[in-house]
């Protein structure tokens, strides 16, 4: 991938003409610090000739938009675009913000007309920001202040003060934090009461700028020593750039996607979030000097610069590649993409009437993303592809088996490669938090949509996309006991066995069924949550499901984990160790990404290498026949590849599917003796039986399916029975109370009472659980 650059005319033939009639030269030298997009297709620029311009991507030309006074001298420029993120935005509702080199700020509406004009500070403002939330705006200064002020210019609250200049700052993803650069030092200051101060040193020389990223929460800075460099949200450093010929003058982190513009003298180098550089554009003929401003579109397509001799530069990304199976899709230029069947050798050029804002490729399809319209084409019929119209800006498009998932301007939407929409979900809050949305947060599986609540991170919507069914417009909802960094629900298997897994931000990871496994409400479920979800492994950084098989793979700092059984065997910590293998990445480097899983090969990618690495392909092809309900042919797999995560995963997925003459054969290979034992025992209950079924299920750790089970089928004493061998005392009180006018023959409560007793005097205690003192008291007044 490579940066494609030009440069831009700085006003128009009858600007110019007019200057020269009126005798006065317009200076191309003036430094342009402040330059930003109003829309996907005009840019908003302003220097020290005091002079608005308004250049157009359309007609590739500027003009004068309005004139601002002789002695206000811009500094910085921000645009808040509140009719949202489609090209245009709203008419009239957006807002512009130029801060000055005096203390002063102004606010200006769409038409440049001037709103607010307030002299905050008493030196230069280097930083005038609107919050991501639009909710305010900050205001940082070389006097060593940062403020916060309300949309309308009133103040709100002085955040820093001190004696040392500041030379940039910006907001947090979330605007609940600030970050900013005093010398060599950056700090960071969240903005909730009696929260301290993280501050460390970061560069030798100045630092110069800032970018805090809004896709992985993560900060970049350059600086005077010549170097970029990335750090975590607590201020680790995580990558640091080789020492480049010239001080880093900006940084910028795109919007959309895992890229990073770094711009130091005659140069803008495209990196990866991660550090590592895709390619580098430079500047010779002519000379455009140091790059002071990186400014994205919103959609993440382009990139506006102003430079220190006053050039006005537009930039794009080209030549991204997809790589799916036998297919290869490259962008050759902002109308192109080049698809190419390795396989067979042929290669088609795709061209579209708009700019290609996005596109993923993957089970034999090619979904292209325009500026105003969805293409899907299918590998078989390249020439005929469906044509959606009115989905604009197309921020993230994941491509799974049956569906394909498009998040936009206007909602979040699931089609059918045929072209018909097939869900429009939305849950309490959602059109407000569309903004925020990313990769991360939502993920599409095989009959599941899972969306990760931003303004309670904690909490996951699950819609099923299975057609009829009622949670696709009334969402299941999960919620985890820490907030989630990233999920990723599973694209394959068969309908009844369908997991979502988790990180948190602790970086453990998690896994849950999306199945309702109870039938119970959505109160009742969030409350007995912690039940259903599973912890599986630590210290992760990313994680993907195979595109085929219910395989899981993880990136640890120094290693990656393959689960083979992640699912089925969750609630088992046996099962889990049995079927996970852990490999050393020191070959590889640091900052090992997950590229694809397609089929049983991952691909990793580190500092731009890709990596192909193969898992055991007998695991596989055993869980495609257990996909498939083969038994025989599976445990044939299981005799050939003697191998105890293949007998493991046999073992966990028969279990679950009441095979029971298989499992115990499969946990007899793995020497889980206690097991089989366990399932000689379940042999000599009636076979189908809910008792079976509940032992079943309580044998892979699954308690709450088990006592769902039970009381399903009326079992109620058993399910009293099965909460007291778990010493569940509460639980079992409250299905005895809750049942006992069902069934008054068989004295449930009187029972659980009988069995506390008995287990305090082994104990040799008195009663000190509320719920059961008052039952005590009770049977103390009948007495009497």
């Amino acid at each position: 991938m490579k940066l494609k650059t030009r440069i831009c005319k700085r006003s128009s033939l009858k600007t110019s003409e007019s200057t020269q009639e009126r005798g006065t030269i317009q200076s191309p030298s003036y430094p342009l610090s402040c330059v930003d997009w109003s829309s996907n297709e005009e840019i908003y620029f302003v220097s020290d000739d005091h002079q608005i311009y308004k250049w157009s991507d359309v007609s590739r030309d500027s003009v004068e938009v309005a004139k601002l006074p002789d002695d206000f001298i811009p500094t910085d420029m921000h645009w808040l675009l509140l009719g949202g993120r489609s090209s245009g935005g709203g008419k009239g509702s957006d807002t512009l913000l130029i801060c000055s080199n005096d203390g002063r700020f102004i606010i200006l509406n769409k038409s440049a007309r001037v709103e607010r004009s307030i002299s905050g500070h008493t030196a230069a403002i280097s930083s005038g920001r609107w919050s991501p939330d639009g909710a305010g705006l900050l205001t940082a200064a070389e006097d060593g202040v940062v403020k916060i002020w309300s949309r309308s210019g009133m103040l709100r609250s002085t955040v820093i003060q001190s004696d040392e200049a500041i030379r940039c700052a910006r907001w947090a993803p979330s605007s609940t934090a600030i970050a900013f650069c005093q010398g060599g030092h950056i700090s960071i200051k969240p903005l909730a009461a009696n929260s301290k101060l993280i501050r460390w040193r970061a560069h030798d020389g100045l630092v110069l700028s800032l970018s805090w990223s809004g896709q992985s929460n993560i900060i970049a800075s350059g600086g005077e020593d010549f170097r970029f460099k990335i750090w975590d949200a607590q201020g680790a450093n995580l990558y640091t750039s080789a020492a480049e010929e010239y001080a880093i003058t900006s940084v910028a982190f795109n919007p959309e996607k895992d890229y990073l513009l770094v711009g130091t003298f005659n140069m803008l180098k495209l990196c990866h979030s991660t550090g590592w550089s895709y390619s580098s554009a430079r500047f010779t003929a002519p000379s455009v000097g140091s790059f002071y401003t990186l400014s994205w579109s919103t959609d993440g397509t382009q990139v506006a610069c102003g430079t220190s001799t006053g050039q006005l530069i537009v930039a794009y990304a080209v030549e991204q590649q997809l790589i799916s199976r036998n297919l290869k899709a490259t962008s050759t230029g902002r109308k192109c993409i080049a698809l190419q069947d390795i396989a067979n050798g042929s290669k088609d050029v795709l061209e579209f009437p708009q700019r290609v804002i996005n596109f993923a490729l993957g089970y034999g399809h090619l979904v292209v993303a325009t500026t105003h319209q969805l293409h899907i084409y299918n590998e078989k019929y390249i020439n005929t592809p469906i044509i959606i119209d009115g989905r604009n800006d197309a921020r993230v498009i994941e491509v799974g088996k049956k569906y394909f998932m498009v998040l936009d301007a206007a909602s979040i939407w699931v089609y059918t490669y045929t072209g018909r929409l097939h869900l429009n979900p939305r849950y309490p809050g959602s059109q407000a938090q569309l903004p925020l949305l990313n990769w991360r947060s939502i993920s599409l599986g095989l009959d599941v949509l899972a969306i990760r609540d931003n303004s309670e991170t904690s909490l996951v919507h699950l819609f099923d996309l299975i057609p009829g069914a009622s949670r696709q417009y009334e969402p299941q909802s999960l919620r985890a006991k820490q907030q989630l960094a990233e999920i990723a629900a599973c694209r394959a298997g068969s309908p009844d066995d369908q997991f979502i897994a988790f990180i948190d931000i602790n970086r453990e990871l998690y896994i849950s069924e999306t199945r309702n496994l109870n039938g119970a409400g959505t109160a009742e479920r969030l409350a007995n949550a912690s039940d259903e979800i599973h912890k599986i492994g630590t210290q992760l950084t990313a994680i993907k499901w195979a595109s085929e098989t219910n395989i899981l793979v993880g990136v640890h700092d120094s290693c990656y984990s393959v689960w083979y059984c992640p699912g089925e065997g969750a609630a088992d910590p046996t099962i889990i160790a049995l079927t996970t293998i852990t490999l050393d990445t020191a070959e590889f480097g640091k900052h090992v990404a997950i590229d694809s899983f397609e089929d049983a090969v991952i691909t990793f990618r580190c500092a731009g290498a890709l990596l192909p690495v193969n898992v055991n392909i007998y695991c596989e092809v055993l869980h495609r026949a257990l996909q498939e309900g083969q038994w025989q042919q599976a445990l044939k797999i299981c005799r050939l590849a003697q191998h105890t995560s293949l007998w493991a995963t046999l073992a966990a997925v028969a279990t679950r599917k009441h095979q029971l003459q298989l499992s115990e054969e499969a946990y007899s290979a793995a020497l889980q003796i206690d097991k089989v034992s366990y399932l000689q025992h379940l042999k000599t209950l009636a076979p189908s039986s809910a008792e079976q079924m509940a032992e079943n299920s309580l044998m892979l750790g699954r308690l709450l399916e088990a006592e769902t089970i039970l009381l399903h089928n009326r079992k109620y004493g058993q399910a009293v029975a099965l909460s007291l061998r778990m010493h569940s005392w509460k639980r079992a009180l409250e299905i005895a109370l809750k049942h006992q006018a069902d069934q008054p023959d068989m004295y449930l409560v009187q029972r659980v009472l009988e069995e506390r007793q008995r287990y305090l005097k082994a104990l040799q205690r008195d009663e000190w659980d509320a719920l059961y003192l008052s039952h005590v008291v009770k049977d103390d007044n009948a007495s009497e």
